[in-house]
């Protein structure tokens, strides 16, 4: 599937190296420099994600989120600003954007980011919103919060528990960065120590792997976040 961005930053050189590694992944990217011209070409044409800086000439960035939502509540929108403050951020999610992002940054969180959110999307987009799930043989169920698995007959788990599940599996094989699971399970003013998650991940090995120390499907992967795979281990 070919995905196409609009990338709105008006520093020229961080412009052009995030054009040029978003097209190294495949993607094809229309780039501005001024909001308000993008808001102008935004108008009849058709984006699999919005990456926009707030500070910019013309409008902002908090107004250009603003008049985009009031004619499209459904293609993800990702901040990517030097305003880092947790008021900025909340700010930022409340007024409609999917993700935010502080500069500097690294490049691959980036990538993983924009990758992620266009997956999920995508998922929404075919009607692929997530009631159950099966693997292995284990099975969940997203609407009562239930789990089965070969040594849990029928269990309720939290709804943190689901939510980070359901955030996981919608991104299956794919790395899911520590703050966004930070961001979308609880939230910026209510966000956990990172070890937190380490140990929701612990949890989920002991309710669905055979050998919790040897996991088959629930990664952390060292200083970037965590993974849930379905591959065949041959795969």
């Amino acid at each position: 599937m070919s995905y196409r961005i609009m990338l709105v930053e008006d520093e020229k050189n961080l412009r052009s190296v995030i054009k040029l590694n978003l097209e190294l992944e495949g993607y094809e990217v229309k780039q501005f420099s001024d909001s308000t011209v993008a808001w102008d070409k935004f108008a009849g044409a058709r984006y699999s994600l919005l990456i926009l800086d707030i500070m910019l000439p013309g409008m902002d960035g908090l107004e250009l989120c603003r008049n985009i939502r009031k004619v499209d509540k459904n293609t993800p929108i990702l901040f990517l600003t030097a305003r880092g403050s947790a008021e900025d951020r909340i700010n930022g999610l409340k007024i409609g954007a999917d993700d935010y992002l502080v500069k500097p940054f690294h490049l691959e969180e980036l990538l993983l980011r924009v990758k992620a959110l266009l997956k999920r999307s995508s998922g929404i987009a075919n009607g692929e919103g997530l009631e159950e799930y099966s693997f292995g043989e284990n099975h969940i169920n997203f609407r009562n919060y239930e789990i089965r698995t070969p040594v849990i007959e029928s269990q309720q788990i939290s709804k943190k528990e689901i939510d980070l599940l359901k955030l996981l599996i919608e991104n299956k094989n794919t790395v899911v960065p520590r703050e966004l699971i930070l961001e979308r399970v609880w939230g910026y003013d209510n966000s956990p120590a990172s070890r937190t998650v380490d140990n929701y991940m612990v949890t989920f090995r002991k309710y669905f792997e055979l050998d919790p120390k040897r996991p088959r499907y629930f990664y952390s992967v060292r200083g970037v976040g965590y993974k849930f795979s379905d591959r065949e281990p041959d795969e």
